[in-house]
C-alpha cells in the first residue's frame, strides 16, 4: 500500500488522533517572555540613591531596570551598568545575578556575560555579542548613567 493510500484509510478521526499531541505540545508555551527590542541609544540619566528606586542599589548583588538599562552594584561593591537588551536575539531580559563572581544575564536563551559585557557562553546555538556597557557616575547620593 502506497503512503497516500495508507493516510486515506486512516480517515480524519485516527489522522486528529495521531496529531492532537503534537499541537498540544507546540503551544505557545514554549513562547520566550520579553520583548525584542533595539539597544537603547544616547544613554544618559541620573538615580537618586537615596529614593525608594535608588534603595535597590543598597546591596551588593541588587539592581535595577531604567530606560532599557540593568543598573547593578556589584559583588564587590561598584555601581555598573550594561544594556537591557540581550546581543544574541534583542529581547529585553538581560538582568544582573549574583553567580560566578556577578554576571549579566538573559533567560531566554541563556546568553552570559562578564561585567565588562564580554559574552561567557559562546557557542554556535547562542552566538551573542558583546553586551553595550554604560560608564557610571557617582557624586553624593546621585548615580550618573552615560556613553
Amino acid at each position: 500500500m502506497e503512503r497516500k493510500q495508507f493516510l486515506k484509510s486512516l480517515g480524519a478521526g485516527a489522522a486528529f488522533a495521531l496529531t492532537f499531541p503534537c499541537l498540544n505540545g507546540c503551544s505557545s508555551d514554549d513562547t520566550p517572555e520579553g520583548n525584542i527590542v533595539e539597544e537603547p541609544t544616547g544613554v544618559d540619566f541620573t538615580i537618586d540613591l537615596s529614593s525608594s528606586e535608588g534603595s535597590k542599589l543598597a546591596t551588593n548583588g541588587g539592581f535595577i531596570l531604567k530606560n532599557l538599562v540593568v543598573v547593578a552594584r556589584n559583588l564587590e561593591g561598584n555601581l555598573i551598568a550594561a544594556s537591557q537588551v540581550c546581543s544574541h536575539e534583542g529581547y529585553d531580559q538581560v538582568r544582573f545575578v549574583s553567580q560566578d563572581g556577578g554576571i549579566f544575564y538573559c533567560d531566554v536563551h541563556g546568553s552570559r556575560f562578564e561585567q565588562n559585557g564580554t559574552p561567557t557562553n559562546q557557542v554556535d546555538s547562542n552566538p551573542a555579542k558583546a553586551l553595550k556597557v554604560y560608564n557610571t557616575e557617582l557624586t553624593g547620593d546621585m548615580l550618573r548613567v552615560f556613553e
